[in-house]
């Protein structure tokens, strides 16, 4: 069976699962996703399990793969022997005892009470792993990889046929075949699965989903091609479902890199989660921490200032009124070197108007090794920030952050993508890059406008545009080689961009032509000549018109 024919297949056991759920009262609810997701993965784990348990080498592996079927023969296994089974399993594979099996809940689904049955196997299963597969909270809470999920459904009649019906979905199914897979498989598995939970729905602290063609454009900016890396840390201070992070992580390599993230969500954490698992990157769990990044950063060094990583990158919330602890940030200048947003008077949670982007450029910059690479998604409008009226002015918060970039030598392009790449919100988005390495040509900053590329499409009733591969291919190339293309992109000197008034984008580099066409002295008369004829034309219709709109006022009676 081809790849194509695989994730055709995974969708559809997506949408079953959906369907159930739906059919039961939990479509589009707050906790549907959990279902969901923990059903999906339960079934991940269980062929996940059966896959190394039958070709890893051990004591076992010729009775359970010569076996007519797998978890018929390891039902017949003693304590004795599923505990020196274990023993033998690496880090990262789920450890399922006999009658936690898809095939033991499956033949014991005829029973009564089996919603009681499911919810405590895959209770009993996150206990067992909750030492490699737990998430923390930023008070170092352990959040469990499953819980009971039929308690969701109120009517407690109906819960033994619920989970009947999510069984019967996946029982069907095997993941088997697509272990050998790499990223390019699960990842759009992944945001299909994630796609009608991960919205504007969220409250105050919503979630978006970043576009895989600017992960890609990030990640493949940030990895030097050339360089083959051992041990590289990647952070995400607003990790989200982890697209970013996993973009990063298939270019740099899943097993040379670590991953580190924070996140407020919940929702985003436990998906996060399930994308490391997705994607062989369970090591990586101890790092993903839920909490507020701003106000209690978990990845910390012992003196308290922020731990530094290789490669960081950011899709933050672009505002977010936060007066509640806005005072606590401003307090912390050495963080926030240039400031925060001023507090609102009155919180409106429709409008936010906090720019609480600009805390999170900030943290990213203060995150970055002295050696190390980052980029930041971020409002356009921010790279064109207005510099005070007066000379002794008070400068934004946005303005001193231009200032650092450009001063420090920081920044190192800048791409402005198209509008409606992002199918919930309107505003238009940039890319920052930031460079901390010695450069070659240190003094040269690539500005590219992006913002005619792209095809449209329709998603449900919004209107998007995405980046096609060729596009992709043409950002990257120009951006490393820091060529200038008319009308694409530019390459500037700190020293332009000083002059500039520190603004970042390309379109005010670009040169103004205007273009001359010569002609005859006779051409010239004549053009002269015609248009003389065409005003004459124009103003005896103008008099015309006035004459008949006199007449017209003169004939009106009241």
């Amino acid at each position: 069976m081809n790849t194509e024919e695989l994730k055709a297949k995974t969708i559809a056991l997506i949408d079953s699962l959906k369907s159930t759920t739906g059919a039961y009262g939990l479509a589009n609810g707050g906790n549907e996703y959990k279902i969901i997701t923990e059903i999906f993965l339960y079934k991940f784990f269980n062929d996940k399990f059966a896959f190394e348990a039958k070709n890893q080498k051990t004591p076992y592996k010729k009775r359970l793969s010569k076996a007519e079927k797998w978890d018929v023969e390891y039902d017949s296994f003693t304590d004795e022997e599923v505990e020196d089974l274990f023993s033998y399993m690496g880090g990262g594979i789920p450890l399922i005892k006999p009658h936690q099996t898809l095939s033991h809940l499956y033949n014991a689904s005829t029973q009564g009470d089996f919603s009681a049955l499911l919810d405590s196997t895959l209770v009993d299963i996150a206990t067992y792993n909750q030492d490699q597969f737990s998430v923390v909270t930023s008070g170092k809470a352990k959040v469990s990889i499953f819980a009971a999920v039929t308690p969701y459904v109120t009517d407690i009649g109906k819960r033994d046929d619920f989970a009947k019906a999510l069984v019967k979905n996946i029982a069907e199914f095997n993941f088997e075949e697509v272990f050998n897979e790499k990223y390019d498989f699960f990842s759009g598995i992944f945001e299909y699965l994630i796609k009608d939970y991960n919205n504007a729905g969220g409250g105050k602290y919503a979630e978006y989903f970043t576009p895989r063609a600017i992960a890609q454009v990030m990640a493949q900016l940030l990895v030097d091609p050339e360089t083959e890396y051992k041990g590289a840390t990647c952070y995400d201070p607003s990790a989200g479902t982890g697209t970013l992070l996993m973009a990063l992580a298939h270019q740099v390599g899943e097993d040379r890199c670590s991953i580190y993230s924070q996140d407020i969500s919940d929702k985003s954490s436990e998906m996060l989660r399930l994308n490391l698992i997705l994607n062989n990157l369970v090591g990586s769990l101890p790092n993903v921490v839920q909490g507020n990044t701003l106000l209690e950063p978990a990845h910390v060094e012992k003196d308290g200032s922020p731990k530094k990583f290789d490669f960081v990158v950011s899709n933050p919330p672009f505002k977010l009124d936060f007066p509640e602890y806005s005072d606590t940030l401003a307090a912390d200048s050495v963080r926030f070197w240039a400031g925060i947003p001023n507090k609102v008077k009155k919180v409106d949670p429709n409008k936010p108007k906090m720019a609480i982007y600009t805390c999170f450029i900030q943290h990213v910059i203060n995150s970055i090794k002295a050696d190390g690479k980052g980029a930041i998604v971020i409002p356009t409008g921010f790279i064109t920030s207005k510099p005070p009226k007066k000379e002794k002015g008070k400068k934004s918060v946005e303005y001193k952050i231009l200032e650092y970039l450009t001063d420090k030598h920081i920044i190192s392009g800048v791409v402005s993508m198209p509008s409606n790449v992002f199918a919930n919100t309107g505003t238009n988005v940039s890319v920052l890059f930031f460079d901390k390495s010695p450069k070659k040509d240190s003094d040269k900053v690539i500005l590219i406008d992006a913002s005619k590329l792209g095809e449209e499409y329709k998603e449900g009733n919004n209107q998007k545009r995405r980046l096609r591969p060729e596009e992709i291919e043409k950002i990257v190339s120009t951006f490393r080689k820091k060529k200038t293309v008319e009308d694409f992109s530019v390459a500037v000197t700190y020293k332009d961009i000083r002059e500039k008034g520190y603004s970042l984008s390309a379109g005010q580099y670009f040169d103004i032509k205007v273009e001359y066409v010569e002609i005859t002295p006779e051409e010239f008369k004549a053009k002269i000549k015609g248009f003389a004829k065409e005003l004459e034309t124009l103003s005896a219709q103008g008099i015309d018109l006035d004459n008949q709109i006199l007449k017209n006022l003169k004939g009106m009676k009241i």
